[in-house]
């Protein structure tokens, strides 16, 4: 059993509370738009940390963390990227490859939109977007995503909430 944190869109600003939401986590996963080598410092301190980085992402970032992430972890195939688009309309660069294999679970940001859902058009594969942890943007709630993987299978999906945007 391993129990995740997934966060994204921090675009510079890491809110303390996140460490807290995020203790009893075995991994986190940051879905690009990091904004700083500061967080990715930070949560690597904190717990392991899997990152892709994000479109405001700079070269010394890029350099640092892939733009995509393709792993194993409790027997379901994750892929994380930060730029893939929402079920039913996913980026073209994501519909061309699941047609070659469709991940367990698909995880992204840059909308800003949390949305976690199963998509029953792509193998009911599901589909996580925590929205944005950040204060930058359109948001209105800075929110994060918690669940855990255990033999297959996703449980406990919890969405926490930060606070507003501006706060």
């Amino acid at each position: 059993m391993t129990k995740i944190g997934l966060i994204s869109d921090t675009h510079g600003f890491l809110d303390e509370s996140v460490f807290t939401h995020f203790k009893e986590c075995d991994e986190i996963w940051h879905a690009g738009d990091i904004g700083s080598l500061e967080i990715i410092e930070k949560l690597e301190a904190f717990k392991p940390t899997r990152f892709v980085f994000g479109n405001i992402d700079e070269k010394e970032i890029q350099w640092k963390v892939p733009e995509n992430q393709n792993f194993t972890i409790e027997g379901l195939e994750v892929w994380m990227t930060h730029i893939g688009g929402s079920p039913p309309n996913y980026n073209p660069a994501v519909k061309k490859q699941f047609k070659i294999k469709t991940p367990d679970i698909f995880v992204c940001g840059h909308s800003h939109i949390l949305k976690a859902m199963r998509d029953p058009k792509q193998n009911n594969m599901i589909f996580l977007n925590p929205g944005a942890a950040g204060k930058q943007g359109w948001h209105k709630m800075k929110t994060l995503l918690r669940f855990t993987l255990d033999t297959g299978k996703m449980s406990n999906l919890e969405v926490v909430e930060l606070g507003l945007r501006g706060k």
